[in-house]
């Protein structure tokens, strides 16, 4: 039979085991509290790292999120056409790209026997996202297949049915040489913008003839409930002009051209 003293001796060591157990338990309960919080904390910020992320176009260098840009409206209608000089003329190609600011640009190109591009007529109704501060130059010198850095040069006027419309060419080009001309007539009100170029002819009065002849065919289909571009190519038409392949000397500006030098 035990004796009373080694009964008493037993209780504390069961007691102390009992204390040290519920202590380890207490440990590995904080523990798991902080693993839990720990990566509680990290999902947390993983989350708002992915939603920084879906803001970084807005958030880069303090540049605003790219904006949808001009796509081809195969659904929309021609609303220009280029009256023919004769039945074998062939028909350029049409193409009508639109912008999600309401912008409008109806594009005619033409193509040599060579399948190279021989000529260009674009007429751009503006939008909201129309830019008065870019340059003209880097549009029209990527209309002509330059880079959009090539510089340009003045190269006179021409009088057209639209009035005095501005020629250009690439800077360096040698007097004499018929390089492609480029063009620009821009109307404040409706705002409009006809540019393009064009490589026909073997001299450069002859390419200028061209263009003027492209400009005094080109007549409006549709109006597009725009009553102000009905009007603009109303009181054009009466202007009028024949067109001469040689080059009309009337349609050259002389004065002008003598003065219009220098870089774009």
């Amino acid at each position: 039979m035990q004796s009373l003293e080694a009964g008493t001796a037993a209780i504390p060591t069961r007691t102390s085991l009992y204390l040290t157990l519920a202590a380890f338990a207490d440990e590995v309960i904080g523990t798991l509290a902080r693993l839990i919080a720990y990566v509680g904390t990290l999902a947390l910020f993983a989350i708002l790292a992915l939603a920084a992320l879906g803001q970084l176009p807005e958030l880069r260098d303090g540049e605003p999120a790219l904006k949808p840009g001009w796509s081809t409206a195969d659904r929309s209608h021609p609303a220009f056409v280029l009256s023919r000089i004769d039945s074998s003329e062939k028909t350029a190609s049409y193409t009508i790209l639109r912008h999600p600011e309401g912008g409008r640009k109806d594009v005619m190109r033409w193509m040599s026997a060579a399948d190279q591009p021989l000529a260009e007529l674009e007429i751009y109704r503006e939008g909201g996202e129309f830019d008065v501060a870019r340059p003209v130059a880097m549009d029209l010198a990527v209309q002509m297949g330059l880079g959009a850095g090539t510089p340009l040069e003045q190269a006179g006027l021409i009088e057209t049915k639209f009035g005095p419309v501005a020629l250009f060419r690439p800077i360096g080009t040698d007097k004499g040489t018929p390089a492609c001309l480029g063009y620009l007539k821009r109307n404040e009100e409706p705002g409009l913008q006809i540019s393009g170029f064009s490589c026909q002819g073997d001299t450069m009065p002859a390419r200028r003839a061209a263009i003027a002849c492209t400009l005094n065919r080109l007549t409006q289909l549709a109006s597009g409930n725009e009553p102000k571009l009905a009007e603009l190519f109303a009181r054009a038409e009466l202007k009028r002009r024949a067109c001469d392949p040689a080059g009309s000397p009337d349609w050259l500006l002389s004065a002008a051209n003598a003065q219009l030098r220098g870089a774009l």
